[in-house]
């Protein structure tokens, strides 16, 4: 590997500096340049949480020290831009596509511009890369997806996105209450946030998240947050989603990307499909040919330069997962857009972090091409009814077997305990509490002779009826150690009147059995000898995913909710089971 750009400029900062988009709206950047005569490639970054405050300096001034312009620019509505108001997604696109043209054009470029960021500064990336602006040359995107339906708003399975959207939304909306002259709102927002005391740090108080209807918030925020209004009035994919969705766009990408997320982080789903489809489809075999994918132990909120061993949850991940993301960062921006060997494109094109041996692998594809795809199937006398139950897992087919059944109530909902969360708490927590709940089914395997790898998409097939018109069913893989500590790996839901399309929506004929498949996403995790393999059944996760009433009714303007009596089917025409991706060892 040839070495790379090393540190010997010391940083200039312009602040403000204006461009206007092709609607002759002003939006305004800091930009970081060398204090050096000469023109630099560009890495430019558009975020809506101030540029002032989201990143820190010494994110930036590595790479300025490098060689490198740095642009950091608040996106249209926020802070130092203008605009009418913030709506997320819906510019991003055509004013990332300006920003690129116009960062290439300023005097100290060479028109050579990367774009860079996590999170929504990953989400402008996406949405900007399928116009193909000419001078934009590659994308490093971390931990943002291209769905904004399925991941963003809404979760695979059709459910809000409750304990993250709702908070975030509060979060963001006093500044633009005071940007646009809203002061009327102020006090109203300010007693809204006092259900919060860190929105990093801390959800909202159990009333806040149970206050119904949904369309409560909507209707607070709307002079100044008006897309949680559209965001609730759409609940099925379709046109409006459409219309901002990138993953159906990726024909039209024509650019190197390097994609990162996590196994804990929230936008996973839609990290790893946007990989795919851009690998798959993009505009050109050279495109196709040079996306990367890194998938870390984190959960989303890590140290953006230095992911480090802890921050997911009660887990040490062992030295290996830190991580220096601005050295991976260095090594791609030096190659495209300086022309630097620095042998990044001779390595893997996949690398994945093996939780349980905590260690780094390479791999040539995602999903792994040798995976076996093992089917391990319910098993019970009829009480898998908590921990305590006779609920089994093994990968024998079932005979006749009594269905497990259980009460769901969405007055006393099963609380969320960690997962792929942002807000609440995330990343692993030890399941055994909720596990304790009779609402809660648990099938268990026998202690593995062996040491078992599962690496890959995990899928759950469940045959089930209910009473009610309308309810959710979730799931939850669960490595159970020795000690008895119960490793929340990966979950789903799925809401009934989903099952079949999550754009026609359809009721259920309550006491029917359906078929219901729940995405649980993505791991790679081994389960030594003695652990035992675990799933969880029940039909809430809250305040992650907002509650289902079990009604049939529009979810967003509902107030009265009916409790539901679930049935779980595992016999042999209706064999209940998850699909595991098991990697021979």
């Amino acid at each position: 590997m040839s070495e790379l750009s090393h540190p010997q400029y010391r940083v200039r900062v312009e602040k403000d500096v204006p461009s206007k988009t092709r609607d002759g709206v002003t939006l305004r950047a800091d930009v970081y340049r060398p204090e050096a005569e000469g023109r630099f490639p560009v890495i430019l970054s558009r975020l809506p949480y101030n540029k002032n405050l989201r990143t820190r300096p010494g994110d930036i001034d590595y790479f300025v020290e490098r060689g490198y312009v740095v642009i950091m620019q608040d996106v249209r509505g926020r802070f130092g831009s203008d605009g009418d108001e913030y709506y997320p997604l819906i510019w991003e696109g055509r004013d990332g596509y300006d920003a690129v043209e116009w960062a290439a054009a300023l005097p100290w470029s060479n028109g050579k511009v990367g774009t860079m960021g996590q999170s929504y500064l990953g989400i402008t990336q996406h949405l900007l890369a399928p116009l193909r602006p000419p001078h934009l040359v590659t994308c490093f995107p971390v931990s943002c997806p291209g769905d904004f339906h399925e991941n963003f708003a809404y979760h695979t399975g059709g459910v809000l996105e409750l304990g993250w959207r709702v908070p975030n939304i509060v979060f963001m909306a006093r500044d633009t209450a005071e940007r646009l002259g809203h002061v009327n709102l102020i006090e109203p927002i300010e007693r809204q946030l006092a259900d919060v005391k860190n929105v990093l740090a801390r959800p909202f108080t159990d009333t806040a998240y149970r206050r119904l209807p949904l369309m409560h918030w909507a209707e607070a925020l709307r002079p100044i947050a008006r897309y949680l209004t559209d965001y609730l009035q759409h609940p099925e994919d379709g046109p409006y989603w459409w219309s901002m969705n990138v993953t159906r766009e990726a024909h039209n990408v024509n650019v190197p990307m390097y994609h990162v997320t996590s196994w804990y982080d929230f936008v996973q789903w839609g990290t790893l499909k946007q990989y795919a489809a851009v690998r798959d489809h993009a505009m050109t075999p050279h495109a196709r040919a040079n996306q990367r994918l890194l998938i870390g132990p984190w959960a989303h909120i890590f140290p953006y330069t230095v992911p480090t061993s802890r921050g997911t949850g009660d887990i040490d991940f062992g030295p290996d997962a830190k991580v220096e993301l601005h050295e991976i960062q260095l090594r791609w921006f030096d190659y495209w857009l300086k022309g630097i060997a620095t042998g990044i494109l001779e390595e893997a094109p996949v690398k994945i972090f093996v939780m349980g041996e905590n260690r780094w692998r390479d791999e040539n594809e995602w999903p792994l091409a040798r995976t076996r795809y093992t089917p391990y199937y319910f098993h019970s006398r009829g009480t898998a009814n908590s921990a305590r139950g006779d609920g089994t897992l093994s990968p024998a087919m079932p005979a006749d077997e009594t269905p497990d059944r259980f009460t769901y109530d969405p007055d006393n909902p099963v609380p969320t305990c960690g997962g792929s969360t942002l807000i609440i708490s995330t990343g692993v927590q030890d399941q055994r509490e909720v596990e304790a709940r009779d609402d809660v089914l648990v099938y268990t395997s026998d202690p593995l002779p062996a040491p078992l790898e599962l690496t890959g998409p995990i899928i759950v097939k469940l045959f089930a009826a209910t009473s009610a018109p309308d309810t959710d069913f979730t799931a939850k893989l669960v490595d159970v150690r020795p000690d008895g500590y119960a490793q929340n790996l990966a979950d789903g839901i799925i809401r009934g009147r989903y099952r079949e399309s999550n754009f026609r929506p359809s009721p259920l004929t309550p006491g029917a059995v359906y078929e219901f498949t729940i995405d649980l996403w993505a791991i790679s995790h081994v389960f030594f000898a003695g652990h035992r393999l675990r799933l969880d059944i029940s039909s809430s996760n809250f305040p992650r995913f907002d509650r289902n009433l079990n009604t049939g009714e529009d979810q967003a303007t509902g107030t009265r909710w009916e409790q539901a009596r679930q049935t779980i089917f595992h016999d042999a025409r209706y064999p209940s089971h998850v699909i595991l991706p098991i990697i021979p060892r």
